[in-house]
């Protein structure tokens, strides 16, 4: 009989011990929450921050978002267990989903996540540098002769113009000097002053015609050179003439006529002609020393010839803007 109650007693002990190794479930009959983590890169495996990660459950309508740290890893705590979708997406790259399973009150680890670059949606805006917009308006300019002939390389018919850098400067130039239109120009000009005995000092003959060509050109050469390359260089003004082309006649009188004494800088704005005027009277000064010391003019014929180069340029620019467009091919005007 105590044997019997003995037994008894420890069959008791036992469906306790049993009972409480049994799985308890929480209160509201869900099983225990868990904990996501992972990383997300791209191809090359650096980390993507800021990448948005989307947790999702089949059956349920919960979603909880994290977005990934500076070194791409993110974490999900409280997320219900059984399996699980994670939707990541960052622009710029292709969206991919993950899927999973976590088991009660556990920890998943899905294995890094790396997004492929998405090609449809990436675009690439390539914007000339200011530079290079002039280099095509200047090749554009490069193309403008009056007649088709003659070159009419110094004017600017857009209205949206960039500035020059000094070689650009330098080659719209000498563009303009090598062209053969210029030589024979020079050669027509040293043969009045041929045949009219200007600049007598050179003497007749060949030689006294070569030699008042050579002068002539040498003239040519130099105010270019001052006033179109050097001092618009130092100076960062445009050597070139801006045709106006709109307006009533009276104002494009009054701005082709001032253009001779003010100038349009590299930074858009009008300043005083300082590269003609100083250029002016410079290569009037030194090319009193390419002819013989009779035909030589003295400072104050320098600056009266200076004062009618000035009124030559805003004639010049009357019939730019009036005349030599229509006259002009290959030019970017209406």
């Amino acid at each position: 009989m105590r044997n019997l109650t003995l037994q008894v007693g420890v069959s008791a002990i036992l469906l306790c011990c049993a009972s409480t190794a049994t799985p308890q479930t929480v209160a509201d009959g869900q099983p225990p929450s868990g904990i996501i983590t992972g990383v997300v890169s791209d191809d090359t495996g650096a980390a993507i921050v800021g990448a948005t990660v989307r947790w999702s459950q089949e059956g349920t309508s919960a979603e909880v978002d994290v977005a990934t740290g500076a070194d791409g890893q993110f974490s999900l705590s409280g997320v219900r267990s059984g399996p699980y979708h994670l939707a990541v997406s960052s622009p710029g790259f292709a969206n991919q989903i993950v899927s999973g399973v976590l088991a009660p009150g556990a920890t998943s680890r899905p294995a890094p996540i790396r997004l492929t670059l998405a090609f449809d949606t990436v675009s690439v805006n390539v914007t000339p540098t200011i530079e290079e917009m002039a280099e095509k308006q200047i090749k554009e300019e490069e193309q403008q002769r009056m007649f088709g002939i003659m070159p009419n390389f110094f004017v600017v018919y857009g209205h949206d113009a960039a500035p020059l850098t000094p070689k650009q400067k330098f080659e719209l130039s000498r563009k303009a000097l090598l062209d053969p239109v210029d030589f024979a120009f020079t050669g027509i000009v040293a043969a009045v002053q041929h045949v009219r005995n200007d600049y007598s000092g050179f003497g007749g003959g060949v030689s006294g015609y070569g030699k008042r060509y050579g002068a002539f050109y040498a003239t040519i050469f130099t105010r270019s050179a001052i006033d179109q390359v050097l001092l618009p260089s130092l100076l960062k003004q445009d050597p070139r003439y801006f045709h106006k082309g709109e307006g009533s006649t009276k104002s494009r009188i009054g701005y082709a006529v001032a253009t001779a004494v003010v100038r349009k800088g590299d930074n858009g704005h009008w300043q005083p002609n300082y590269s003609g005027i100083f250029g002016s009277v410079a290569t009037g000064a030194l090319t009193n020393y390419y002819y013989r010391a009779e035909d030589r003019k003295g400072f104050r014929q320098t600056l009266k010839y200076s004062g009618i180069g000035l009124a030559l340029s805003a004639t010049a620019h009357l019939a730019q803007e009036f005349l030599f467009q229509k006259l002009t091919t290959h030019s970017e005007h209406p």
